[in-house]
């Protein structure tokens, strides 16, 4: 990493933590300190709690899930830097908790996503299909503005997929990118010193051109992820391969598009999902639910923090950048990286 993106980081993490410090004093003079601490403690436990969308009668449950953003795990960095994006391990535990609840018979899942990492997207098409299997209750997918790439890779094995008439979806493929500044270096007299125990080490490195049998490489690792992409929507939508390749060459398209394609069922937003999901399986009685998290001490700083400091700007910025500089890898990703 050059000198000029660790000052461009270190910036604007100094641009987060005055913001918060800032924003903390004026929320703890604008309320009673007893307030304050109230809110506090309210989030000093862990664990979940299940938030009520529609009242039914009975044992029977379905599960409204919501999967929006960038599908990646920044690990430890996801609860200070996404406050208002995907959470990966957060939502992995939302799956945990419907597999093992066995009052949900169904769920519904709300995607508004460009895609993202494909370990991650793997991690959510796994856990989903597990439920599916061992569980044997239906999932609907209700697509919003997005889901793309990784976002119609998790939608794939839904039993039936509802889409918006501007829905973009589709971008059926797998990208990986790096930056190669080598002629700017050498325009300005930049060295690079390379030590490596292999001709390898460092392909896909900014500081040089890449090899031809590089590229040979890392295609073929491309086209690997894109045959299991291809795989799953064969299995998840009853379709042939040739059928899937027809329009899995990255190209977007909208809802109407998606249905002639095959790819989606029906026009419908979320609120027609859970209706069409209650007739279909007989469930006009089960209660509708979402999962809320029972923050810990580090939501402060985390998914809830737009509740106490305001807008989050800064903590979307400094996540972009610590982001945006990690090793090239696989994406099922549209759109900016």
């Amino acid at each position: 990493m050059t000198i000029k993106r660790w000052i461009a980081i270190i910036v604007a993490a100094a641009l987060v933590f005055v913001s918060i410090g800032i924003n903390s004093l004026s929320y703890i003079f604008t309320r009673d300190f007893n307030g304050f601490f109230e809110d506090m403690m309210a989030t000093s436990s862990s664990g979940y709690e299940e938030a009520i969308i529609e009242e039914g009668t009975g044992k029977d449950k379905i599960a409204v899930l919501s999967l929006d953003g960038v599908i990646q795990d920044l690990g430890d960095t996801s609860s200070l830097f996404q406050s208002a994006g995907y959470n990966h391990q957060y939502f992995m535990n939302q799956l945990t908790e419907i597999l093992e609840d066995t009052n949900v018979k169904g769920v519904v899942l709300e995607v508004n996503s460009p895609g993202g990492g494909v370990v991650e997207s793997a991690d959510i098409y796994d856990a989903l299909r597990m439920i599916q299997v061992e569980r044997e209750i239906p999932l609907y997918v209700s697509m919003g503005g997005m889901a793309a790439s990784g976002g119609y890779y998790v939608s794939a094995p839904a039993d039936k997929i509802f889409v918006n008439r501007e829905t973009i979806t589709g971008s059926i493929g797998v990208i990986m990118e790096s930056v190669n500044y080598a002629k700017l270096a050498e325009k300005y007299g930049i060295d690079f010193n390379t030590i490596k125990t292999g001709p390898y080490k460092d392909i896909m490195s900014g500081s040089r051109e890449m090899k031809d049998e590089e590229r040979v490489m890392l295609q073929e690792m491309i086209n690997d992820s894109y045959e299991r992409f291809v795989d799953i929507i064969e299995e998840g939508r009853g379709m042939t391969e040739a059928e899937v390749k027809k329009v899995a060459d990255g190209r977007i398209m909208n809802g109407r598009q998606a249905i002639e394609a095959g790819l989606a069922d029906e026009f419908g937003k979320a609120g027609d999902v859970i209706a069409a999901m209650k007739e279909d399986y007989n469930l006009q009685d089960a209660t509708v639910f979402e999962y809320t998290s029972l923050d810990s001490w580090t939501s402060i700083l985390g998914v809830k923090a737009g509740n106490m400091f305001g807008g989050n700007i800064e903590s979307e910025l400094i996540g972009k950048l610590l982001n945006d500089y990690n090793a090239p890898r696989m994406m099922y990703l549209y759109g900016e990286k």
